[in-house]
């Protein structure tokens, strides 16, 4: 049995724009829907969402028979929980709050066995279908996605040195925390803060580095892809529902 392709790294790879959807319910149903809706990708969230190990499993089985890549972020550049994922088949991670070259090496580090890395081995993994793909040690480099979350100033400010670490696949920009480190809490879509997220998203445009983010607006991640980010996330299950369920019940409201 051979390993199968990641889609989303060689997309990006390929300057192929991807759209996405971000996941923090925890709800495997609400990857279940998503997962039949054609996505190119979509991030089953740690950090900000109650996910477990054992429930990030199930969701990367509800996406599996999908043509949707299924990336995970952990709550920390923590190299266990990142072998951990790796060894549960998550296809690609989103590393939160980097902010150093350093940090960008040890994120990358964890998702490399020795002698370019650091993660543990093991032979029997959901990842490898339980031993028997025969290729798994000699691909699975080439097919995680490895990306680089840049949520701070200072981290901005570094971003082309952060990219050029051998093994990031692209860098994701992080406007909520971006507009906090700017004391503008809450104004994600603030002029100011895309001022400074593009300052840099140009730069590594132009070097060939694929960008990306998180929206919740579509005709806003309609316009950064035609302008040159590579994979943008476009809303978030919950919101998606709280919105829905909000407009549904004003429309009945106001009819009635």
């Amino acid at each position: 049995m051979k390993l199968k392709t990641n889609p989303f790294t060689h997309a990006i790879r390929n300057g192929e724009k991807q759209i996405g959807l971000w996941m923090t319910s925890a709800s495997v149903s609400a990857s279940e829907v998503i997962a039949s809706a054609g996505y190119d990708w979509v991030v089953v969230d740690m950090e900000h969402a109650p996910n477990t190990m054992l429930s990030v499993r199930s969701h990367l089985q509800a996406f599996a028979s999908s043509p949707t890549t299924a990336l995970v972020r952990p709550d920390w550049n923590d190299s266990v929980e990142v072998k951990r994922l790796l060894d549960l088949g998550a296809d690609g991670l989103v590393f939160p709050m980097v902010q150093t070259v350093e940090e960008a090496k040890k994120a990358v580090a964890a998702t490399r066995y020795p002698p370019r890395g650091i993660r543990g081995v093991s032979g029997v993994t959901r990842a490898n279908k339980y031993g028997r793909v025969t290729d798994y040690f000699d691909r699975i480099e080439d097919e995680t996605t490895v990306i680089i979350q840049l949520e701070t100033q200072a981290a901005i400010e570094i971003a082309t040195e952060i990219a050029a670490v051998d093994g990031v696949s692209g860098i994701f920009f992080g406007p909520a925390d971006i507009s906090a480190d700017m004391g503008m809490l809450g104004q994600t879509m603030a002029p100011e803060v895309w001022e400074l997220i593009w300052s840099a998203a140009h730069k590594l445009i132009a070097i060939g580095v694929p960008v990306g983010t998180l929206v919740l607006d579509a005709q806003f991640a309609a316009k950064l892809l035609n302008e040159g980010f590579t994979f943008v996330a476009c809303g978030v299950d919950t919101a998606i529902l709280s919105r829905g369920a909000d407009n549904l019940l004003a429309q009945v409201k106001e009819d009635t």
